[in-house]
Formats: C-alpha cells, sequence, structure tokens
C-alpha cells in the first residue's frame, strides 16, 4: 500500500467504525439542522454529502427536507449507507476528485475533515474542481474541517483507546505540514497497522484552494456556529458561494 492510498484501505474497514464508534450522533444532527436553516435551503433542494462515510449526515438532510446524494471512496460505508436509500437519498462509491456526471447541486457539504487527505496540491485543487463542476451558480459548498493551529497546540502524542476486546494504540505527530496518526491493535491473533494523515490547512490555505471557484462568505469555529478564533475553536467551518 503506497502512502496515498492509506485512505482507501483504512476507511474500508470495519476496525476504522469501531475505533471511532463514540461519534456525538445528537450533535451532528443539530448542526445538520443549523447549517440547513443558515442556507436557507428550501425543501426539495438537491445536496451532496462528499465523503460522506455511512451517511449519517445525509440521512439527517433528507430528515430535513433535501434531496441528498452522498459518495464515499468506501465500499463497505456505502454498501451500509444503502440501506437507508429512497426516493430522496442515494448512495454511490465516488473519488471525490471526479465529478458525477450531469450533476446540479444546490449545495455540497463536506464534513468531519474529510479533505486534506492527499499529498499534493494538485489534488486537492482536483478536488474542488470538481466541486465548482457539480455546484449550481450561486450554489453553496460547507467544509467543515480541524482548527489546524488548535490541533498543532494540544496534540496528543500518545494514547490508548479501549473497544470492546481491541485496544487501539495511537501515537500521533505533526510531520511535513501534516497531522500523522500511527494507529496499532491486535485481533484475534493478528497485528494490525494503520496510519492516518491529514494536511493541517489554515484559512489562508482554503482561501487559495477555493478562490478560483468559490468565495469564502462565513466561517464558524464549531457545530453550534460560534465565530471562529483561530486559539480556541475546535473546527474550521468554511461557507462559500459558487462564483
Amino acid at each position: 500500500m503506497t502512502d496515498t492510498e492509506w485512505y482507501a484501505s483504512w476507511f474500508d474497514t470495519s476496525y476504522y467504525h469501531l475505533l471511532y464508534n463514540h461519534r456525538n450522533e445528537e450533535e451532528a444532527r443539530e448542526f445538520m439542522e443549523r447549517l440547513v436553516h443558515f442556507l436557507a435551503l428550501p425543501p426539495g433542494s438537491k445536496v451532496l454529502d462528499l465523503a460522506c462515510g455511512k451517511g449519517r449526515h445525509a440521512r439527517t438532510l433528507q430528515a430535513l427536507g433535501l434531496d441528498v446524494v452522498g459518495t464515499d471512496l468506501s465500499p463497505q460505508s456505502i454498501e451500509f449507507a444503502q440501506q437507508y436509500s429512497n426516493e430522496h437519498l442515494a448512495f454511490q462509491v465516488q473519488d471525490m476528485r471526479i465529478p458525477l456526471e450531469n450533476a446540479a447541486f444546490d449545495a455540497v457539504f463536506n464534513l468531519f475533515t474529510s479533505f486534506g487527505y492527499f499529498d499534493h496540491l494538485e489534488d486537492n485543487l482536483q478536488v474542488i474542481k470538481a466541486i465548482g463542476s457539480m455546484v449550481v451558480p450561486e450554489g453553496m459548498l460547507v467544509i467543515d474541517f480541524l482548527n489546524a493551529e488548535r490541533v498543532k497546540a494540544t496534540l496528543v502524542p500518545e494514547e490508548q483507546v479501549h473497544r470492546g476486546t481491541i485496544v487501539f494504540n495511537i501515537k500521533r505527530e505533526v510531520l511535513n505540514g501534516k497531522v500523522i496518526k500511527h494507529i496499532a491493535f491486535s485481533d484475534q491473533g493478528k497485528v494490525f497497522q494503520y496510519t492516518e494523515q491529514v494536511q493541517l490547512l489554515g484559512m489562508s490555505d482554503f482561501q487559495t484552494l477555493l478562490e478560483d471557484h468559490f468565495r469564502i462568505q462565513d466561517v464558524f469555529g464549531d457545530y453550534r456556529l460560534s465565530p471562529f478564533d483561530p486559539d480556541t475553536s475546535p473546527r474550521l467551518i468554511l461557507i462559500a458561494k459558487k462564483r
């Protein structure tokens, strides 16, 4: 497995979902409600949940009256999500660098740090270009990303996470502009090792990435849509409109 393919392997394992099964569903639902209200998306708006995972945000968006498509690179995640499919909610496997054909979305949501996985700036630009091609004029883009400055200031170098009988040994480091997480564990007599890496992109980085296709209009710092503070905010949430 090459470094650029770590996400394709790790995100498609059941262990990834086990490690992160503590995610707060109520918080995610309330975040979607606030976003839809803030964006003033009318019922029936067509939206894309880009890198949707198992579809928890997509399901909430559809419950709020939107027509939703969720895409993800992980076949396992999409297979799980498809049990919730209906006439207003669809899922498919898709690389975020490649646009869906004949797409015309009123809004695209990229949530829970589902960006910055690649090694090269060109890949990030390709993602933004693909999104731009799928959004209608004056359409919206929401990017929910980590706050890079706070991550660097509060990094926990090592920890153990217990999930049932499995103990995940996690080591973190900041290297070459990325936060890298090394994950090791044993299960049924086998030893597993995976790596996560996310580029530490800040506000200026996103301004550069988006400038040809989108104009940033609002910036928030948490899921309650509080003002962004680079030192204290847990998240960097960008609201941008297509140029």
